[in-house]
């Protein structure tokens, strides 16, 4: 399928095929549920912790008398009822990732792009490079082209000047072809790859 090509000054720059087996599968909301799920799933911390009635700090004596005070007999001052007592079932320190197949993540990748190009949200940028890394220069190009919320993704490696002086800009992320995941690409209204990451993400996915 053919994608024109644009620069930062905003003009034509040619042209470029985009492979159908990964700019051109149908959309599977399933495959990308599962990515997205599987993505922020690897990503918590899960460092939460409540304190069982085994790790609550207090002594082992019956807190009161068992007859003669009119309340409920109690044996212990951390079961769960007592304030201050233990949690029950209460969170505690795990792992929350699980397992996905590479041919799942890759199908899924693939599927993310295809949306992009179907919706008419994808890009083909012929370089991301700047002499300087001048923010105001990068967000009048940036104006001119009309993106909004935008995830760029680059070749093999970042232009430093274009880097820094996209990180100062509200709405923007760069990330090189290695980083392209699925979460970041569905979250953001348009997608611009330049001509290097189409190469890699083809190579990646092919």
């Amino acid at each position: 399928m053919k994608q024109d090509v644009v620069n930062l000054d905003n003009k034509a720059a040619g042209s470029i095929d985009l492979d159908e087996a990964v700019f051109g599968l149908e959309a599977r909301k399933d495959i990308l549920a599962r990515m997205v799920n599987w993505q922020l799933a690897k990503r918590r911390s899960g460092n939460h912790q409540t304190k069982g009635r085994s790790d609550v700090s207090a002594t082992n004596a019956k807190p009161f008398k068992q007859k003669g005070t009119g309340r409920a007999r109690q044996g212990t001052s951390v079961a769960p009822q007592m304030r201050g007592g233990g949690i029950v079932f209460g969170p505690h320190t795990r792992d929350h990732s699980h397992g996905l197949t590479k041919k799942v993540r890759k199908l899924a990748l693939a599927t993310a792009l295809s949306a992009k190009a179907r919706e008419g949200k994808l890009v083909i940028l012929d370089e991301a490079k700047m002499a300087a890394p001048k923010t105001a220069e990068l967000a009048k190009n940036l104006a001119a082209l009309g993106w909004g919320r935008t995830l760029l993704i680059d070749g093999e490696a970042l232009d430093q000047n274009f880097a820094k002086a996209a990180s100062n800009l509200m709405g923007i992320d760069v990330l090189p072809s290695v980083g392209a995941n699925v979460y970041d690409i569905l979250r953001r209204d348009t997608l611009v790859l330049t001509k290097g990451a189409v190469e890699k993400l083809v190579e990646r996915l092919k």
